[in-house]
C-alpha cells in the first residue's frame, strides 16, 4: 500500500490484503503505522489483490459513458434510465486470481470486433464498507458484444485478461479529495500514441459512498472488495484494441497502470 510520502509499506510475511481489509479503518491505520517502507521503483509489483478478492464495477456513472452506451446499443433507452435512476448499475467484474497487475497482459475476446480500455478510479473497501484506499482499474470491455444486446453484459465484461488493477493501493488518508482526480489514458501502437483521453472524477454523476453502500446492501465482503467506479474517457468509434497494443492509465496521486494487449484466451496459455 502506498502511504502519504509515496513509499510502499512492506507488510510482514504471510500478511495479505484480505486480513488487512477485515480490520476497521482505525485498526488498519494503526497496523500500517510502523511497518518499514521502500521506494516503489525498487520492487517488482503484482496486482494488489488476493486470489479471492472480488472486483466489482459500476456502469454509466458519467455523462460521457451514458452517451457512449446509448450510441452503441440497439436498446439505448435503458442506459438513459439507469443514469438517473436511484439504483446504480453494479456488476461483478473479476476474482482476484484473474486480475492483471502492472505490466501484465490484458486481453480482448476473439469473438469481438470492438474492444476498448475503460480507465476507472477503484475504491478499496474494508469489511465494514468503509473506503480505505484507492487504486487504478482498467475495466476492459467489448463494446460490440454489449451493444448487440445489454443482456450480454457478462460476456462483454468478464473474460480472460478483462481486468487490470494497480500498480498499488493508495491509502484513503493520503488522498485529499477523491472528486478532484485527473484521469488520463492512452493506447500505444507501434511505439506511437493511437488514441488518448482525459477526464476527472469531478464529473462523476454519483458519489463514491453511494456506490459502495449499494454494493454492500445485498452481500458481505469479509475480506474487503474493490469497486471500479466507471469511466468518462471513451475512445472514438474507429478505435479498437488489437494484440500488441499497450494501454497506459494514470490517475493523479494514485498511480500509473500499464498493460500490453493479447487477443483471445489461448494467447495467455494454460
Amino acid at each position: 500500500m502506498l502511504d502519504d510520502d509515496g513509499g510502499l509499506g512492506l507488510l510482514p510475511l504471510r500478511t495479505n490484503l484480505g486480513s488487512l481489509l477485515a480490520l476497521s479503518a482505525d485498526e488498519l491505520t494503526e497496523r500500517l503505522a510502523d511497518i518499514p517502507r521502500a521506494p516503489a521503483a525498487a520492487l517488482q509489483l503484482v496486482a494488489p489483490v488476493d486470489d479471492d478478492t472480488e472486483v466489482w464495477a459500476a456502469g454509466v456513472t458519467y455523462e460521457v459513458s451514458r452517451q457512449a452506451r446509448m450510441h452503441e446499443s440497439a436498446d439505448s433507452a435503458m442506459y438513459d434510465k439507469v443514469y438517473d435512476a436511484a439504483r446504480p448499475e453494479l456488476f461483478f467484474k473479476s476474482i482476484g486470481w484473474r486480475v492483471a497487475g502492472l505490466d501484465d497482459p490484458i486481453g480482448v475476446r476473439e469473438d469481438s470486433v470492438w474492444d476498448v480500455p475503460e480507465p476507472e478510479l477503484g475504491v478499496v473497501c474494508n469489511a465494514a464498507a468503509a473506503i480505505v484506499g484507492y487504486t487504478v482499474c482498467n475495466d476492459v470491455s467489448s463494446r460490440s458484444i454489449e451493444g448487440e444486446n445489454p443482456l450480454y453484459l457478462p460476456q462483454a465484461k468478464m473474460f480472460r485478461g478483462g481486468c487490470a488493477v494497480g500498480p498499488w493501493i493508495r491509502l484513503a488518508t493520503a488522498v485529499e479529495d477523491p472528486y478532484q482526480l485527473g484521469i488520463r489514458v492512452r493506447i500505444e501502437r507501434d511505439s506511437q500514441v493511437l488514441w488518448r483521453g482525459e477526464t476527472s472524477t469531478a464529473r462523476l454523476h454519483r458519489k463514491l459512498d453511494e456506490l459502495t453502500e449499494y454494493l454492500f446492501r445485498g452481500d458481505v465482503y469479509p475480506r474487503g472488495v474493490v469497486l471500479a467506479t466507471g469511466t468518462s474517457a471513451v475512445p472514438t468509434d474507429e478505435v479498437t484494441l488489437i494484440e500488441g497494443d499497450r494501454v497506459v492509465i494514470d490517475i493523479d496521486g494514485i498511480g500509473t497502470l500499464a498493460n500490453p494487449v493479447l487477443r483471445g484466451a489461448a494467447a495467455f496459455g494454460s
